[in-house]
């Protein structure tokens, strides 16, 4: 009997521990991947693409899960985080910034509570520092709040749920407000026993049991720096203690930011972590991107990698896709690679033609398999070492075909 009692007892501490520490999963990427390639016109590349369809598939490092998977979970919570990691990202995305009480959590941005949570259907609505306001039908003014992570604790956030980011701007009243997910999502993964809101260190915690690599971003505050005497350079470093803390490797991590103030803080006074520091690129238009003096300059203060947004390193040549004139200058300053965000332009064949990502090769846009002609370009003849995809199965897949790890 005594044997009997210590093995149940045994089986519910294991039951316990694996249901904290979860297996890192076996891939399973669905049908998306294989519906691209099926849109893909005849070409060596879809040959390539079809005799992959079977697999093996397993995790990539190229594969980088852009808020998780939020083309269809609500963005960096841990149902999100989960998918991509199901999907095969082996680097999960937590963009990072902090609460009232200077607690560090998972949030696209500092003030973007009231189009990614519940937080207006909650008492909490109270705290926001822009309360709701009703479309207005006389002026056309839109339906308008802003709710930040600064005006409420770590404990308060936490009791908030994730729902698909965004608004109906001509909502008159909160719920409608609230139930503005675009038409190409789903709120089916963003019910109220879902959308798991994620501190920092959750995050950590979370991905070290899934077995992936982490990117954070340090996130631009919406309130004045220094925060009640959390200062802009206290903050950097104390995204980056959280790793060390936890034991995770600097070669681990790819710390994110659009400010080289930040960048080049790490390359000083963490220069482990800032081998992988990825300075993200803010440009809007081709226009406002970087000169190659400009790229060489990042080369010398010890920038190694940089992100611009998709349409940065493309371009059009007779209707074909090739690598952009910038994409050539990063190259020629030295510098590595990361791109976002793919899976994020809703339908390619829509009247926009894959919309702001892909603004450089519009005309070039006819259907959803533009989306793996667009990656083959990116990684064959740009030569990127990583991308960020809202559904990382699609980048998985190509990454497993292709031989990237």
């Amino acid at each position: 009997m005594q044997k009997i009692l210590l093995a149940l007892a045994m089986w519910t501490c294991w039951g316990a521990w694996a249901q904290q520490n979860p297996p890192a999963y076996n891939v399973q990427l669905g049908p998306r991947p294989f519906f691209l390639v099926s849109q893909l016109k005849p070409s060596a590349l879809k040959q390539k693409l079809q005799s992959c369809s079977n697999g093996p598939f397993k995790k990539s490092n190229f594969s980088i899960g852009h808020r998780g998977a939020a083309l269809m979970f609500p963005e960096h919570t841990q149902e999100s985080y989960e998918a991509a990691a199901r999907m095969g990202a082996g680097v999960i995305e937590c963009d990072v910034t902090f609460t009232q009480d200077k607690e560090l959590v998972c949030r696209h941005a500092q003030n973007d509570l009231h189009t990614s949570t519940n937080i207006l259907l909650t008492p909490l609505a109270a705290k926001c520092i822009k309360p709701f306001k009703p479309y207005d039908p006389v002026s056309q003014t839109p339906a308008s709040a802003e709710c930040r992570t600064s005006e409420i604790t770590l404990a308060e956030f936490k009791s908030l749920r994730g729902k698909m980011d965004g608004f109906n701007p001509k909502a008159l009243t909160v719920q409608e407000y609230v139930a503005g997910t675009p038409a190409w999502r789903t709120d089916l993964y963003a019910g109220p026993t879902s959308g798991t809101l994620m501190s920092h260190q959750d995050s950590i915690d979370l991905f070290k049991r899934l077995g992936v690599k982490m990117t954070p971003e340090l996130k631009e505050a919406s309130v004045a720096m220094p925060f009640e005497g959390f200062t802009q350079q206290q903050y950097a470093q104390k995204m980056l203690d959280a790793y060390k803390a936890a034991g995770v490797k600097p070669s681990d991590v790819f710390a994110q930011s659009f400010h080289e103030a930040d960048i080049l803080y790490w390359i000083k006074h963490e220069p482990e972590f800032a081998q992988q520091a990825v300075f993200l690129d803010a440009a809007e238009t081709v226009k406002e991107l970087p000169t190659l003096e400009t790229l060489k300059a990042y080369k010398a203060k010890g920038v190694k990698i940089v992100a611009p947004p998709i349409f940065a390193l493309l371009a059009l040549d007779n209707g074909k896709m090739i690598p952009s004139a910038y994409a050539k200058d990063v190259k020629s300053a030295g510098l590595d690679i990361i791109t976002w965000s793919l899976e994020r332009s809703g339908v390619m064949a829509s009247a926009d033609k894959g919309g702001w990502y892909y603004q450089s090769v519009n005309a070039g846009v006819h259907n959803e398999g533009d989306i793996l002609q667009a990656l083959d370009v990116l990684v064959k003849d740009v030569g990127i070492r990583g991308i960020f995809s809202d559904w990382p199965a699609t980048t998985t897949f190509y990454a497993n075909c292709m031989g990237l790890e």
